[in-house]
């Protein structure tokens, strides 16, 4: 992504990096026809309350006062979620990033894509999602446990899971992108499908809101909030 911040050259040099992997948000948008629903550079400044949509959307964030921002890693600037105990109460809403519920914000029916730059050296937690199981109207998310990449599309017609072979909990930075088609599910790793399913979920939809580090609703009793610890540089949602 390139820095909305004059001066801040970092992310043009991770945007560079995940090109040549074949993974920048900016060139699968041009090299597959799908159009931005969100844009999310990451790149504000330290304390930052507001994750800025720079696709022009207006889908801006609301950042969690647990989340750092402006940390600045193997040459790229982003937000680090730092390691909370699994399952253990209180619950920490702070701990996310949230986008307020909007229709642009589900697949539906469309193909739809997302796409994430990450850095870890966990292997737990949800890195986002829009809905949560229960949700009715389906839901979607990536996960890693075990430090293996997974993402899921659940709609009306059914789940379809796709997950990585290996792990990427290597503390580098990884472009993860993950896509729903009529056809089915595929899973890209730095410009590499490496999982693929066929099949078609049906519609998604939910009134939930967009969240990055973990679950909205959970209490680390019932319901765990599976918080991600580690780093995000970028996230780009598209569709077609």
């Amino acid at each position: 992504m390139v820095s909305l911040t004059p001066g801040r050259r970092v992310l043009v040099v991770a945007a560079t990096a995940a090109a040549l992997a074949g993974g920048s948000a900016t060139t699968a948008t041009a090299s597959t026809g799908h159009y931005p629903v969100a844009t999310w550079s990451m790149n504000e400044g330290a304390g930052a309350r507001t994750m800025i949509d720079s696709s022009g959307n207006g889908l801006h964030g609301t950042i969690g006062n647990e989340v750092l921002t402006d940390v600045g890693v193997r040459g790229a600037t982003g937000y680090r979620f730092t390691r909370l105990q699994p399952d253990k109460p209180p619950a920490h809403p702070r701990h996310l990033v949230t986008v307020a519920d909007s229709s642009a914000l589900d697949p539906g029916s469309r193909d739809y894509a997302v796409t994430v730059r990450l850095r870890t050296t966990y292997q737990f937690g949800n890195i986002i999602q829009k809905g949560q199981a229960t949700a009715s109207g389906g839901n979607f998310k990536f996960q890693i446990p075990d430090g293996i990449v997974q993402c899921l599309f659940r709609g009306s017609n059914g789940t379809i899971i796709v997950q990585a072979s290996r792990r990427i909990n290597d503390g580098w930075w990884h472009v993860v992108r993950c896509e729903r088609t009529g056809s089915g599910v595929a899973l890209t790793i730095d410009g590499r499908t490496v999982a693929r399913r066929s099949g078609w979920t049906g519609p998604i939809s939910n009134g939930w809101p967009l969240s990055i580090g973990g679950k909205t609703d959970c209490d680390q009793r019932d319901v765990g909030c599976d918080y991600y610890a580690g780093d995000i540089d970028w996230v780009e949602i598209e569709a077609r």
